[in-house]
């Protein structure tokens, strides 16, 4: 392979180069330096000190009504610490007047200013101060405030602030002027809050301000402790000598590796943080947005992502994005049969939910001084979802960030085919392989643990390889939010009221979708039952039966499902993991077993537990597009393909006292021909953009997904490379095109 195969000393040198590099620098290796050196300033400033505030200062901001100076006093109390509330301690005794009166007597706009400049003169430490409501809109007091403390935002919903600044008999505030509403005043301001805090405590409805301030001191103890949240290996196999160190790995370095050296997965450490009932009752009046970044933030530690930034990613992921505001709506269908549709992106899978977030994830977390390429395996959605999402970041990322995408040449419908090779930019390909969707997972596998190879394109090139696969946390993190946020609709609409248990049923493959439904369990959503959904292709189903995972005489079948035909499932081994009280060894000995033996088989005990909530059956062919007319006859709503599979086997499976949501993975203009067959429709074989004319010509639900028609209109053609089914043709194509991106460019 090009330079690669000419250099084959070149290659051990590399290897042994690298090694040394990272042998030599420790935990925070290369390229992870920039994290290294923040946690390090960040461990001289909080632990300066005995006590839990050291040398900085612990900030309460948040609007008026949130409760700053009562709660501020509580936390001084307990940590025997200075308090200074800015309103009285240092604005009434500058002014000799009350702000309001100060309000009255110079307006808004002088009155931020004064306001502002009082605290550009306040100089302390080890003190816990109490902001006023409009303190956040001055910037330059805020950053002086910043470069000295943690600030904390006491998040109180709307409609609690509105009725406490009721009960305060409060008439006026900062900011307001005449045709303004509280309501919309207070709206504006969040987006002040936002710019400035380091974490974040959500304060819901009937919580004490005793609560509140233990909370706070929670999230100061969690924003300083910054090896507290770590992840490792599935496979990491635990030594009883001290002296070896568990490989543990932060959030970031996750992110940037996507999957462990020994081959497998990485996962918290420690257990998924919990969400009290109080916190999610108050979440049922959120926006997705709002959903997605209090739980987020309680997964991704701020040291890693700071809140304020996350937030920023997560508006500009959800924002405008997505053709339904509701970003993953959940719809009625029948009974006590829900769907909750996951297509509403702009490539109109349910990829999209986490590769319009990722990407932005991703590119904050890789230090500014290498090139990375994004190497992805797809079974169908993955590959448009991923080139899409890479393709919106700056111009400065797309320059260091490029995406590589194996697809099974003849394993996508028409349509998804088109729409892969259509995506393709100037930091993306996608690349077709004589070979099913297997072997694209397993190669890129092979290339992750090929040291030689990858150390080969550092050294080189300069490039670092990381994955964008439901294998990286980055990747399969976001997907729990879609499925809290449902189970919440649910209650929002009235159809249920929080506490009551549902089932999910979702169709897969890889495991990932339903396993972020199984972390959403454990973040405090009661989900009762878990029902895999497999096609012909049901190595899933005959494992949650069985207990036996056996690939053996067992070929993978073209379905109308394809992002389902799949027969080793990657997401597995993490769920295994839980279900054998995170036994690594154990993992190493069954995955290796899988990949050598072609099958394994696990103990009875751990099968029984594996069926306490998991359930599992499949549907055939013919099934599934009996389905899909049948969901069409009677309710008038058209389920795409691998929505039909998991609907049969819900029929099948559901307990009729329970509801059920299921999953709604594509929309149906990405199999066409499929559904036109189910619904007796002529005309299979006209154009796609006939095709979807046809079918939106139904006026059924869903309406057609308008970015997938103005993707049948594109009359450009794209090329893509074709690619044999071995590992070394993948990989020389990879240098070339690496070569062509980064070396080319700059030359």
């Amino acid at each position: 392979m090009l330079l690669f195969n000419r250099c084959q000393h070149l290659k051990r040198i590399t290897h042994k180069h690298f090694s040394s590099i990272r042998g030599k620098v420790g935990r925070h290796t290369q390229p992870f330096l920039s994290r290294a050196f923040a946690l390090a300033e960040l461990r001289k400033s909080w632990r300066s000190t005995g006590s839990l505030v050291g040398d900085k200062n612990i900030i309460l901001m948040g609007p008026p009504g949130a409760g700053k100076t009562t709660v501020g006093r509580i936390i001084g109390h307990k940590l025997g610490c200075c308090v200074i509330d800015v309103a009285s301690d240092i604005l009434e005794k500058i002014w000799n007047m009350s702000a309001s009166e100060k309000l009255q007597d110079v307006g808004n706009e002088q009155f931020l200013e004064e306001e502002g400049k009082a605290l550009l003169s306040l100089s302390t430490s080890g003190s816990v101060i109490s902001l006023t409501g409009s303190n956040p809109m001055h910037e330059a007091s805020m950053w002086h405030l910043k470069k000295d403390g943690v600030i904390v935002y006491l998040d109180v919903p709307l409609i609690d602030i509105i009725s406490r600044l009721k009960s305060m008999k409060l008439g006026r505030l900062v900011g307001q002027t005449s045709g303004v509403s509280m309501k919309d005043l207070l709206k504006c301001r969040r987006q002040h809050y936002k710019k400035w805090y380091d974490t974040r405590v959500f304060c819901e409805s009937g919580a004490t301000p005793e609560e509140v301030a233990d909370r706070v001191l929670q999230a100061v103890h969690r924003y300083q402790d910054v090896d507290s949240e770590t992840f490792i290996s599935t496979r990491h196999i635990g030594t009883k000598d001290l002296e070896q160190k568990v490989p543990l790995k932060f959030f970031s370095e996750a992110v940037i590796e996507g999957l462990a050296s020994d081959g497998g997965l990485f996962v918290p450490e420690k257990e998924f943080p919990k969400v009290s009932c109080r916190e999610w009752r108050s979440l049922v009046g959120a926006t997705y947005i709002e959903r997605a970044q209090i739980l987020l933030e309680r997964c991704i530690h701020p040291a890693d992502i700071p809140a304020a930034r996350l937030g920023e990613m997560i508006e500009t992921a959800y924002g405008e994005n997505f053709a339904c505001s509701k970003i993953a709506p959940v719809r009625h269908l029948a009974g006590n049969q829900f769907i909750l549709e996951l297509f509403h992106g702009p490539t109109g899978s349910f990829k999209d939910l986490s590769l319009q977030l990722m990407p932005h994830i991703f590119a904050h977390c890789i230090p500014p001084s290498c090139n990375y390429v994004i190497l992805v395996a797809t079974s169908g959605d993955t590959g448009s979802a991923v080139l899409n999402g890479f393709s919106h970041l700056n111009k400065n990322d797309t320059r260091r960030i490029a995406v590589v995408t194996f697809f099974p040449e003849n394993g996508l419908s028409d349509f998804q085919k088109a729409q892969i090779i259509g995506s393709q930019r100037e930091n993306g390909w996608a690349v077709g392989v004589r070979s099913d969707f297997d072997f694209c997972q397993t190669a890129v596998k092979r290339i992750f643990r090929d040291s030689d190879f990858t150390g080969f394109l550092i050294v080189e090139y300069g490039t670092v390889l990381s994955s964008a696969n439901s294998i990286n946390w980055a990747r399969l993190l976001p997907q729990v939010v879609y499925h809290a946020s449902a189970y919440l609709d649910l209650v929002s609409q009235g159809f249920i009221s929080f506490g009551s248990p549902v089932d999910v049923c979702i169709p897969t493959g890889n495991f990932g979708n339903i396993l972020a439904a199984v972390y959403a369990k454990m973040m405090g959503i009661p989900i009762r039952k878990f029902i895999c959904a497999s096609n012909q292709n049901h190595v899933l189903t005959d494992f949650i039966k069985t207990g036996h995972y056996d690939l053996r005489d067992r070929k993978l079948a073209q379905t109308f499902s394809p992002s389902i035909d799949i027969l080793k499932s990657s997401n597995l081994e993490r769920h295994l993991y839980l279900m054998a009280n995170k036994d690594g060894q154990l993992m190493a000995k069954l995955f290796n077993q899988l990949e050598n033996q072609l099958h394994f088989q696990i103990e009875k005990i751990l099968v029984e537990k594996l069926q306490q909530d998991l359930v599992a059956d499949w549907c055939s062919e013919d099934d599934c597009l009996s389905a899909i007319n049948a969901t069409y006859n009677a309710a008038g709503y058209i389920l795409d393909p691998h929505t039909a599979v998991a609907k049969a086997v819900a029929d099948r499976m559901q307990d009729k006292t329970c509801p059920v949501i299921i999953s709604s993975p594509a929309h149906y203009s990405k199999f066409a021909p499929a559904v036109m067959q189910a619904l007796k429709i002529n005309g299979i074989h006209q154009t796609s953009s006939s095709q979807l004319c046809l079918l939106g010509s139904y006026n059924a639900l869903p309406p057609p997904h308008e970015a997938l028609l103005e993707r049948t209109k594109q009359q450009e053609k794209m090329e893509h490379h074709v690619c044999a089914a071995d590992v070394n043709v993948l990989k020389s194509h990879m240098e070339k095109l690496i070569q062509n991106r980064f070396i080319g460019k700059s030359g």
